[in-house]
């Protein structure tokens, strides 16, 4: 019968595997017997390998707690089903023995358990809420007393409810966070997630706890979370993702064992932090326009998020690829020109190195950028499944050359198919690694393959080549009109979906060969910013005191070519506000657009200057910067002016 779907810990263990009254007086004593028995009861293949993964996790950090508990874990290939084993001593091991976390901790019962190098079952839910229930220090004891292997067993038995771990308190003192991982991503994952919710909740605090354990991302924290938190505490001994989230929020960072040892003091350091930290007016801004869950997304928030997760990661390939790119070529440009002055010595040893640089910058951009795209849109969607199908999406969209566009639907096309895969194709037992490392990878890239090389990919190759002409195109008015489109959409709502819906067309286009657009966006990038600045400074008094304060500081962000500094003056008089900076992104636009001005690598501000295409390279960037001065002055000048028709009328 399949236990794989039960809610009881006896699922992922066999009265088999319970031992009492064990005469081991060392730690190598256990971890042999343990792994030759889960050799003998077909649930590890090799007992060495075993062992050594169980040596590889006590080299990374402390698996004895307290209560004379200790929860060693192997995570190995060996391993053919998660399981775990009991062990009670006659006699607890000297404290020097078994290291805990507890330097008093004299370890007399362990939980051994045995985890897949990589598997999504059943079993590891129970081996997560095996470290949950150890942690209460109740059942612990419950466990202790129990005279024979089948009344442990009895208690592994009882029902466990599924809980996140949120808890709620009669009058609140607030919403503490927290992330805990570790690196089997079971026992102290969750073990730190138990001991910092019951003692915030001891000390009137709400706790969400988000685990990025074994079973990967579990009680996901909100943007409503978010909005109302404290703090947040990362417990972690492995790199933690996504955590661009909480920018805005007071943090403290530790090991994943710190709040197991001591989870009073972790809250105590969050609450000083929190206590001198102010959350930024964006950030409430922010929050305050999300209401919908990330628990909960419609089809397009998981259409938006996968865009922008798989244009995160690219970002990093871009700016290296192009950079390199540009300083092979910058090189170059040195050498012929102290060729053209002086006798060359031996030029093409360095022409040499200066081409492979060149190609490794290119192949960045022409190779990797686009499968990179698609494998991490379908990550978004469907986690590590969707990686796979994800390159080979973005492999065929190079090869039909569908570009950009096509790497963007491949990434959606095989993200959807790794969802419902999950969804829908699902067994247990020795064959649920079958499927997560055959079925989904294969079958899921080859139906991913084969829907965008023959069929929908064919028609967004067309559409890509017909986008790349029409940009080729745009000369004379024509770019004129392109340039003000883009100004626009980039201060329509300075950062918001508009602006990162020109963000990805700028991008798109840069992939694809043609550079101007991206140039336009970099230079509009800076108009909002200095404009708000300078009506600030030329008119004081028109404007409140906490506009000033703002507007006083957004030019040093516009150098970066930041817009996002604006929304505090922005969401008091939208349309006054934005209409004006509008008025001078468009300008600034075409004229961008009409000097046929490029920028080959991501980025904005006086950064970009030294890295624009087009003729001579201090006109470029003259024009190119002056467009952004000439746009803020138009939008300077509206600001006043629609600042001081509204004053007027209210008077």
């Amino acid at each position: 019968m399949d236990t794989s779907s039960s809610k009881d810990l006896s699922a992922a263990t066999s009265r088999g595997l319970i031992f009492l009254n064990q005469a081991f007086t060392t730690k190598s004593e256990i971890f042999d017997f343990v792994a030759e028995q889960f050799v003998a009861q077909g649930i590890v293949t090799s007992a060495e390998e075993f062992k050594q993964a169980l040596y590889v996790r006590e080299d990374e950090g402390l698996t004895g707690f307290e209560n004379g508990l200790a929860i060693p874990h192997g995570k190995s290939g060996t391993v053919l089903k998660a399981s775990f084993a009991v062990i009670r001593l006659k006699q607890a091991l000297p404290a020097e023995e078994y290291v805990s976390l507890n330097p008093e901790n004299r370890v007399d019962t362990l939980f051994v358990l045995a985890i897949p190098e990589k598997e999504a079952a059943k079993h590891l839910d129970l081996l997560a809420k095996l470290s949950t229930q150890l942690a209460d220090e109740k059942y612990l004891a419950r466990l202790k007393a129990a005279k024979n292997p089948d009344q442990i067993f009895e208690l592994l038995s009882e029902n466990i409810e599924d809980q996140s771990l949120t808890t709620a308190v009669s009058e609140s003192k607030g919403l503490i966070l927290g992330i805990t991982a570790c690196a089997a991503g079971i026992a102290h994952t969750y073990m730190a997630a138990e001991a910092i919710a019951k003692k915030a909740a001891e000390l009137g605090y709400e706790a969400k706890i988000e685990k990025q354990g074994a079973n990967g991302l579990e009680d996901r924290i909100t943007t409503a979370d978010v909005a109302r938190a404290v703090g947040i505490i990362y417990a972690h001994d492995v790199t933690l993702k996504d955590l661009q989230r909480f920018d805005a929020l007071a943090k403290v960072d530790v090991k994943v064992a710190e709040p197991i040892r001591n989870p009073e003091k972790v809250i105590a350091d969050l609450l000083n932090t929190a206590a001198n930290h102010t959350k930024s007016a964006d950030h409430v801004v922010r929050s305050g326009l999300i209401e919908e869950t990330e628990e909960i997304k419609g089809f397009w928030t998981i259409v938006k998020d996968s865009v922008l997760t798989g244009i995160s990661y690219i970002i990093p390939i871009i700016i290296a690829g192009g950079m390199i790119g540009a300083f092979a070529v910058m090189i170059t440009q040195i050498f012929h020109l102290q060729s053209s002055m002086v006798a060359p010595v031996a030029p093409q040893v360095n022409t040499f190195w200066l081409f492979t640089l060149k190609t490794l910058g290119s192949n960045m951009l022409g190779v990797l950028m686009v499968p990179i795209l698609s494998a991490y849109m379908a990550y978004s969607i469907a986690d590590k499944p969707g990686l796979a199908p994800g390159f080979a999406a973005g492999l065929a969209a190079t090869a039909i050359n569908s570009g950009f566009l096509g790497g963007m639907l491949g990434g959606l096309v095989a993200g959807f198919l790794m969802k419902w895969m999950k969804e829908h194709i699902k067994t247990a037992g020795v064959f649920k690694g079958f499927v997560s490392f055959w079925v989904y990878p294969v079958v899921g890239t080859l139906v991913t393959a084969i829907l965008m090389l023959f069929i929908i990919g064919q028609p967004v190759a067309w559409l890509n080549t017909a986008l790349l002409d029409f940009l080729k195109s745009m000369q004379g008015s024509n770019a004129l009109l392109l340039g003000a489109i883009i100004g626009v959409m980039v201060s329509f709502d300075l950062g918001g979906p508009v602006n990162k819906a020109a963000y990805a067309f700028c991008l798109g286009a840069m992939a694809s060969g043609n550079f101007i657009p991206y140039a336009i966006f970099a230079s509009v990038k800076m108009v909002s910013a200095f404009s708000l600045s300078a009506a600030m400074f030329i008119k004081k008094d028109i404007w409140t005191a906490e506009e000033r304060e703002i507007g006083t500081q957004t030019w040093i962000l516009g150098f970066a070519g930041i817009t996002e500094g604006a929304i505090p003056v922005a969401m008091g008089d939208p349309i006054r506000v934005l209409g004006s900076f509008i008025g001078g992104s468009l300008v600034t636009g075409a004229i961008v657009a009409s000097a046929n001005i490029g920028l080959t690598v991501p980025g904005a501000g006086i950064f970009s200057l030294a890295l624009l295409q087009g003729g001579n390279l201090l006109t470029s960037d003259l024009v190119w910067f002056g467009a952004a001065l000439i746009g803020a002055a138009i939008s300077t000048l509206l600001l006043i002016m629609t600042r001081q028709a509204k004053l007027k009328k209210v008077a």
